[in-house]
């Protein structure tokens, strides 16, 4: 494994390159993205940098990996944010200049798609963040979320360790970002349960790595950036699923993949999100909602149970595809304290 290596952090007033490396949806969407665009600015203080594929969709994985090299390359740019996720990033990979992303390190901030990127900075010894994209955390409607508000700047300003909070609320119903109207109230929250806990008699401490499943699940197909299992000892795995809303026995399947291929075992620690139960194309109800989540916890542990039997398992943590969300560092230290009940990160 290569050294590891934590990106020197952005301070306000810095220059900060917003892309699009998956799905330029800005185009198609100006909305959220113009809204995000203007807290970055007036509530964090930085100066967003947007490049020729940030608003465009459709734009070649060639066209967008000279965007991320020129971002990182930059010296005047702190730190590189994703606008939102999208399909097919791992066509960019093979684009991709390992030696000037090793070389010219910068804090990345993305996830769902973007767990392409991230896995490939893991790969290289660069630690990311998963999580605070522009149109969807920056540019969520009404207010960023406290919540999120302050684990993006801890992730953002702050090195160090930050203990995970548990949120009182919880949503994943969108309106559409199309209406103006959207944009002019916060979303209906509903009350979160809290984080739940399996195998908590013990403390696991590791290099988190992770992301969303159902990209995990295309790259783990492809090969090319999955490290032999040894490289994970002793690391805490994250996962969340999106609004793809894949079934139980989906999820399950790409678990139990996951444990014969001697992945699984190797983490110490297990964080999964909070499902997300909700999409346009599915509008579940609230019952038809937990019933969802639910499944997917029953089809998680069971696989969890029969490949890493000795792993801290902590469900519904809010991560990924959720409102409020919490950056979790991509290849940071991450704690995970059964007896305390709690999980610390380091930024």
């Amino acid at each position: 494994m290569t050294d590891l290596i934590h990106p020197p952090k952005p301070r306000p007033g810095d220059r900060v390159a917003v892309l699009s490396p998956a799905a330029g949806l800005p185009e198609v969407l100006p909305l959220p993205h113009e809204l995000g665009l203007r807290r970055l600015t007036e509530q964090y203080g930085l100066v967003p940098v947007e490049y020729p594929t940030t608003r465009k969709l459709g734009a070649s994985p060639e066209a967008r990996a000279a965007d991320l090299h020129a971002a990182f390359a930059d010296p005047g740019i702190a730190a590189v944010v994703a606008t939102i996720g999208g399909d097919d990033q791992i066509t960019l990979l093979p684009h991709l200049d390992d030696a000037l992303l090793r070389a010219h390190p910068k804090p990345f901030f993305g996830f769902s798609d973007n767990t392409n990127l991230l896995m490939r900075l893991w790969n290289l010894g660069v630690v990311g963040y998963h999580g605070a994209s522009v149109m969807t955390q920056f540019g969520r409607p009404g207010a960023v979320h406290p919540v999120t508000d302050a684990s993006v700047r801890a992730a953002l300003f702050t090195p160090g360790p930050y203990e995970l909070p548990r949120p009182t609320e919880t949503n994943d119903v969108e309106r559409p970002w199309e209406d103006p109207r959207t944009f002019d109230s916060a979303p209906v929250m509903e009350p979160a349960g809290d984080w739940r806990w399996h195998r908590a008699d013990r403390v696991a401490e590791g290099r988190s790595w992770g992301g969303c499943l159902e990209v995990l699940a295309q790259l783990l197909m492809a090969g090319g950036e999955i490290a032999p299992p040894e490289a994970y000892e002793g690391g805490v795995l994250f996962l969340e699923t999106s609004e793809l809303l894949p079934t139980a026995d989906e999820v399950f399947r790409v678990l139990r993949a996951m444990g014969e291929r001697g992945l699984l075992g190797r983490f110490g620690a297990v964080l999964v999100g909070r499902a997300r139960a909700w999409s346009f194309d599915a509008p579940h109800d609230a019952p038809a909602r937990a019933a969802y989540r639910e499944a997917q916890r029953t089809a998680v542990l069971r696989a969890l149970d029969a490949y890493a039997p000795g792993a801290v398992v902590v469900l519904d943590v809010d991560l990924g595809h959720t409102d409020p969300q919490v950056v979790i560092p991509y290849g940071g230290t991450v704690r995970v304290d059964g007896p305390a009940r709690r999980i610390t990160v380091t930024y």
